[in-house]
């Protein structure tokens, strides 16, 4: 037995239904939420599609054109974009398409609004700035730190008078939707749809402000059943390849090819820079090992470095036993070395050889 098609009255009611239930009734992190949640856009969607099957609304018509009880369901985009907003996604990337979906449902909701001439001339106004520069947008457009938080309480106390305003109406039998007068109900509805345009651009700020806090998040790699394969092949022939020296010769000739040639000089000067190993396995080894440096200086910055540092001692062997040439035009150092030359000589004059031992004097 087929089901019978679901009115517009009926899909919104369902809709709106849900998504009180969902307003303080569930943990936001329950996945019953998030169930819940979804049958609701589900069912908003619905409503568009009667919509515009029916063609309720048309670019033709004023705001008087649309009848009383056809005026809530120009909030069905609204209500999609603010479920959106409450969906969990668990990347970044998956936050974003989130966000530019309800970006589009906001945008329509506001163009239909601007089509029928419901939004004010302020509304009118920011409407415009954001359709100019729709990432940009901001309902504060200075930068200046004092008028910005003025105009951030203004915005909290229209936001709190328009509610203040709803709860009033809807606590009043004259603006009961059932049963109360037309034109406080219409009035009831237009309240609503002003609160409702209020909570859009300040939804649009919202979403460009997460938009710039994700634009800083890192892309995660997004591996696939045969990326995880070829790795796992890849990390195997690695391994493999740590005991094939075969495979290495090639690559460790053509690393080498750049520096060929003596390693010394006849006089024992290093060359070029080099790397000392125990044997070539260990090197074959050690080239494709994670980890592996090459060297950062040469030798001769090395002993450089070390004997700025004090650590290398000069002289001894041949080169101790060279004396130096004297210098003849240092006639200060002459004086000095001569001085010292007498000096040797009277104390051996004085002190004969053999004077000084008196152990084995009888």
């Amino acid at each position: 037995m087929s089901q019978e098609p679901r009115t517009l009255k009926s899909a919104f009611q369902a809709a709106e239904k849900k998504r009180i239930a969902l307003e303080g009734t569930y943990e936001t992190s329950l996945p019953v939420y998030q169930e819940e949640l979804a049958e609701a856009l589900n069912l908003y969607h619905e409503c568009i599609q009667i919509i515009n099957k029916i063609s309720l609304f048309s670019s033709n018509e004023e705001l008087e054109d649309v009848a009383t009880s056809d005026l809530p369901y120009l909030l069905v985009n609204y209500r999609i974009a603010e479920l959106l907003q409450k969906a969990s996604t668990p990347t970044p990337l998956g936050r974003k398409t989130a966000l530019r979906t309800t970006r589009e449902a906001y945008e329509q909701f506001l163009h239909l609004l601007d089509n029928y001439s419901i939004l004010s001339s302020s509304e009118s106004k920011l409407f415009t700035e954001y359709n100019e520069d729709p990432t940009a947008f901001s309902t504060i457009s200075t930068a200046d730190p004092a008028v910005r938080r003025n105009a951030k309480i203004a915005n909290f106390k229209m936001e709190k008078e328009l509610k203040n305003k709803l709860a009033y109406m809807q606590n009043s039998p004259r603006y009961l939707e059932d049963g109360g007068d037309e034109e406080a109900v219409r009035e009831l509805y237009l309240t609503n749809i002003a609160f409702c345009t209020h909570m859009a651009f300040q939804g649009l700020e919202g979403i460009n402000r997460e938009m710039e806090i994700l634009a800083q998040a890192p892309i995660p790699l997004m591996q696939t059943e045969s990326t995880v394969e070829d790795d796992e092949r890849r990390r195997r022939a690695s391994l493999n390849n740590e005991t094939n020296s075969e495979r290495l010769d090639r690559p460790l000739n053509s690393f080498l090819s750049s520096n060929k040639g003596p390693i010394l000089s006849k006089e024992g000067k290093p060359l070029r820079p080099f790397t000392l190993t125990s044997n070539r396995q260990e090197l074959q080894r050690g080239v494709f090992r994670p980890g592996h440096n090459l060297p950062t200086m040469s030798i001769d910055e090395y002993l450089d470095e070390e004997r700025r540092r004090g650590n290398i001692i000069e002289g001894g062997g041949e080169a101790s036993g060279r004396q130096p040439e004297p210098d003849e035009d240092n006639i200060e150092k002459a004086d000095a070395e001569t001085m010292k030359a007498r000096e040797w000589d009277e104390f051996k004059e004085e002190n004969p050889r053999g004077s000084g031992n008196t152990l084995n004097r009888g």
